[in-house]
C-alpha cells in the first residue's frame, strides 16, 4: 500500500489493567507518527473515559521523551466499557458511544489508537463498526490476546513471578515446607506456566488442565519419600476452586488435610503488574507501537498489530475481540516439564 502524504491526526489511550511496558508503546506510536509521518498526537486520559469526557493532552515528541524505562502509563487507565449492558433492561447505553463519535468528530481525528487487552480490543472492534478508524495493540500480563504470539507486559511479569518462586525455594527448603504461589492471568495459564517452569516448580496447576487434589497430594507425597524435604506449588489464579477463598488458601487447607504436611500460601498480586518494562517488553512494545503509526499511514484500520513467528502483522480486530488464547494442554513447553517430572495435577486417579 503507498504511504499517505496527508498530514493526520490521531488518538492514543491505553485502557483496562495497567502493566509494564503500556509507556513503551505511546512512546513507539508518537514518535513515528510525529518523527516519520509528520502527524498530530492526541493522548486520551483514563482510557476509553478520555474519548467519552472529551479529555485529551497533545503529546509533543518532547513529551515522549525519557518515559520508556517508565511503569504504568502516562495517560492513565481505567476499566470503562462504553458499549457494557444497562443492568435494568440488558440493553447497551448508547450514550457513551455516541459521545465517543461526536467527539471523534469534532477533533478532526484520523483514527485511535487502542492500548489493551481482551476488552479493549473488543470494544475497539465496535467503535470500528460505527465507522471510527482504529488500531489495537495488544498488552497484558495474560498474554491471552486471540491473534498474537505474545502480548508484551508479559515477559515482564514472568520476570517478577520467577524471582518471587526463587525465594520462595529457599525459605522452603529451611522449613521443609509445601509453598504454594498464586499466579494472575484471569481465565489462561501462560504465565502460571512460563514462570512455573523458570522457577522450577514441583507442581503447577493451570485453568485449561483439570487438576485432582489427590494428585497433587501424591506427588507431595512421593517427594518427601524420594528425600525431597519441600515441594513449590505454582497456581493460576483461574484453576477451579471456592469463591469464598483465594486458590492458593483453597489448596493449602487442602493439602494440609490430606497430607499432615505444613503449607503456606504466597498471592503475588499486583506486584506482577508494577515496575519498569523488561528490555524484551520495551522491544515488543516499541515495535507494535511503531508499525500501528505504520498501519494509520498506510490506511489498514480495523486491525489489531501483532506479532506471528517473530514478524509483525496485523489481524482484524473483529476476530480478535470474539475470542481468547489459552493455553492448550499438548502445549510443548508442558510436555517437556513433564518429562522432567513436574505435575500438573492430572497424572492419578482418584482412588476412593
Amino acid at each position: 500500500m503507498e504511504t499517505s502524504k496527508k498530514a493526520q491526526k490521531i488518538g492514543i489511550l491505553t485502557a483496562g489493567g495497567d502493566c509494564p511496558g503500556l509507556n513503551a508503546a505511546i512512546r513507539g506510536v508518537g514518535k513515528t507518527a510525529i518523527v516519520e509521518y509528520g502527524m498530530e498526537v492526541l493522548g486520551f486520559n483514563a482510557g476509553y473515559l478520555g474519548l467519552i469526557n472529551n479529555d485529551y493532552t497533545e503529546l509533543k515528541e518532547s513529551q515522549l521523551s525519557g518515559i520508556l524505562t517508565l511503569g504504568g502509563t502516562i495517560l492513565g487507565t481505567s476499566r470503562e466499557k462504553p458499549y457494557k449492558m444497562v443492568k435494568k433492561n440488558g440493553k447497551t447505553d448508547t450514550h457513551k458511544p455516541e459521545k465517543i463519535k461526536k467527539n471523534y468528530k469534532k477533533l478532526g481525528l484520523d483514527c485511535i489508537v487502542c492500548i489493551g487487552g481482551n476488552g479493549t480490543m473488543k470494544t475497539a472492534s465496535m467503535l470500528a463498526k460505527e465507522g471510527l478508524n482504529v488500531i489495537g495493540i495488544p498488552k497484558t500480563i495474560d498474554n491471552d490476546v486471540w491473534g498474537t504470539d505474545v502480548t508484551f507486559g508479559f515477559d515482564s511479569a514472568v520476570q517478577i513471578a520467577t524471582d518471587a518462586i526463587d525465594r520462595l525455594h529457599t525459605t522452603a527448603n529451611s522449613h521443609q515446607r509445601v509453598m504454594i504461589i498464586e499466579i494472575m492471568g484471569h481465565h489462561a495459564g501462560w504465565l502460571a506456566l512460563y514462570s512455573g517452569v523458570a522457577g522450577g516448580g514441583d507442581i503447577i496447576l493451570l485453568p485449561e488442565i483439570p487438576y485432582n487434589i489427590r494428585s497433587v497430594c501424591k506427588k507431595i507425597e512421593n517427594r518427601y519419600e524420594d528425600n525431597k524435604p519441600y515441594s513449590i506449588v505454582v497456581v493460576a489464579e483461574g484453576i477451579d476452586h471456592p469463591k469464598n477463598q483465594t486458590a492458593a488458601s483453597h489448596l493449602s487447607e487442602a493439602i494440609q488435610t490430606y497430607t499432615g504436611i505444613e503449607t503456606r500460601e504466597t498471592v503475588l498480586g499486583y506486584i506482577q503488574r508494577g515496575g519498569s518494562p523488561t528490555p524484551m517488553d520495551r522491544i515488543l512494545a516499541t515495535r507494535y507501537g511503531a508499525h500501528a503509526a505504520q498501519c494509520i499511514a498506510e490506511s489498514n484500520f480495523g486491525t489489531m498489530v501483532a506479532m506471528k513467528n517473530n514478524e509483525l502483522t496485523t489481524v482484524s480486530l473483529e476476530e480478535v475481540g470474539s475470542n481468547l488464547r489459552l493455553v492448550q494442554p499438548g502445549h510443548p513447553l508442558i510436555t517437556k516439564a513433564r518429562k522432567m517430572g513436574v505435575s500438573f495435577g492430572d497424572e492419578y486417579q482418584l482412588i476412593e
